[in-house]
């Protein structure tokens, strides 16, 4: 059965089993990335070949409403060491390494104010069911 977004929570922590929600998040990113192309064509090829290299990872972006709260708790834990959870309802979870910053992007007239928490991959994400 499929799940919905509802209860997903951003967690992290100075350890693996001590990471905890600080802030709501509004979304997520692609959190595994897409392997790099390596192309194999030669001149006996028709058309190009390829074989996947190693995966790419951008920056992991995840959007949070502003409050001076939630944006001084969030940046009170920037550009440290940590680790990093990515956890569903159904009891998966993603998890890998790394460090934030935040950011803030710009607004116009009649918008909610966000700011973003961007996460620099230190290690591959991971995948675990329970």
């Amino acid at each position: 059965m499929a799940i919905n977004t509802y209860g997903i929570t951003l967690k992290w922590g100075e350890s693996a089993t001590d990471v905890k929600k600080v802030v709501d998040i509004k979304d997520f990113p692609d959190m595994i990335g897409d392997p790099e192309m390596l192309e194999t064509t030669t001149l006996s090829d028709a058309q190009v070949t390829n074989i996947p290299g190693i995966k790419g990872s951008d920056m992991l972006t995840f959007t949070c409403n502003y409050t001076k709260a939630d944006f001084t708790a969030v940046n009170a834990d920037a550009e440290k060491p940590l680790h990093y959870a990515l956890e569903f309802s159904d009891g998966s979870k993603f998890t890998w390494q790394g460090q934030h910053t935040c950011g803030l992007p710009g607004k116009g007239v009649n918008e909610v104010v966000e700011f973003t928490i961007n996460i620099a991959a230190s290690s591959p994400v991971e995948f675990a069911a329970t």
